[in-house]
C-alpha cells in the first residue's frame, strides 16, 4: 500500500491478534486510499466478529469507512454480554470444538455442531441459513462475508471455552433438557420404551430414563453422571442469572 498514513491503537483484549510490537499503544499504518477501515483492521489480523466499535479520532465509526491520512483509529473489543439481534440465539462449532458443543448442549444451549471438515463456503452457508453464531477458532472462517454473526473462541482448554461462550452471550441454561450427541430436545421415557438400549446391568440398576426426540438416544444417571453434574453445577455457579 502506498497511500495516506493513520495511527491504529488496539484495546488490550484484542493483543492475541497483532503483533507484540502493536499491543496497546498506537502504530503507524501506511493504506493504500481506497480500503475501508474494516479491510485494513482484518488486514492486520483481527476478525471483525471481534471488534465492538472502530473510533475515529474520537468519534464511532462504520467499518465502511475509508480512513483519510493522519486519523486516529482505535480498536475496541466487543462489548459483553454482546448482543445479537433477529433470531433466537442459537451457535454453529466447527468440526475442532466437538468438546464445546457437547458441554453447550448439557447446559442446554443450542448448539449445532460439524463432525467432519465440510469446509469453509459450507460452514458460512449454514451460519446464514440459520441465524446461528459460528464459533471458530479459524480466523479465515471467521472472515467470511456471508457468515450471520461469528466468534473466535480464545482458549484451546473446554473449561475455558465454555466459560468465554457463556461469559460472551449470556445464553439461557436449561441443563440435562438436550441430547449431546444432536442437540435435540430430551423427553421423559419409561425403562420398557429404551430397554432395547439397556444392558442388563442398567436395566436392574436405574429407573429414571430420558429420550432424544430426534435421535432417540436414552440417557440416564451413569458412571460419568458425577463428572457431567460438576461441570452444570460449575456453570450455574458462576452464571446465576442465566438459570
Amino acid at each position: 500500500m502506498n497511500g495516506p498514513e493513520i495511527h491504529i491503537a488496539f484495546a488490550p483484549e484484542l493483543g492475541l491478534f497483532v503483533p507484540h510490537a502493536r499491543r496497546g499503544r498506537a502504530t503507524t499504518v501506511v493504506t493504500d486510499g481506497a480500503s475501508t477501515l474494516g479491510h485494513v483492521v482484518e488486514s492486520l489480523g483481527v476478525p471483525l466478529t471481534e471488534v465492538g466499535a472502530l473510533l475515529v479520532d474520537g468519534r464511532t465509526s462504520p467499518f465502511s469507512h475509508v480512513p483519510a491520512a493522519g486519523e486516529r483509529v482505535e480498536v475496541c473489543p466487543v462489548e459483553r454480554p454482546q448482543q445479537v439481534p433477529g433470531a433466537p440465539l442459537r451457535f454453529l462449532l466447527d468440526v475442532h470444538l466437538g468438546t464445546l458443543a457437547r458441554r453447550l448442549r448439557l447446559l442446554g444451549v443450542d448448539a449445532a455442531y460439524e463432525s467432519t471438515d465440510i469446509g469453509d463456503p459450507a460452514l458460512a452457508a449454514r451460519s446464514a441459513a440459520e441465524q446461528r453464531v459460528m464459533l471458530s477458532r479459524d480466523r479465515g472462517l471467521l472472515r467470511r462475508r456471508e457468515l450471520w454473526a461469528g466468534a473466535f473462541v480464545y482458549s484451546t482448554r473446554p473449561d475455558d471455552q465454555l466459560r468465554d461462550v457463556l461469559a460472551r452471550f449470556a445464553p439461557a441454561l436449561r441443563p440435562w433438557t438436550r441430547c449431546t450427541a444432536c442437540n435435540g430436545l430430551l423427553r421423559d421415557a419409561t425403562k420398557e420404551g429404551v430397554a432395547d438400549q439397556l444392558h442388563h446391568g442398567t436395566r436392574r440398576s436405574y429407573d429414571v430414563f430420558a429420550c432424544c426426540r430426534t435421535c432417540g438416544r436414552a440417557y440416564w444417571k451413569g458412571a460419568h453422571h458425577d463428572q457431567l453434574e460438576a461441570i452444570v453445577e460449575r456453570a450455574l455457579t458462576e452464571f446465576p442469572s442465566r438459570a
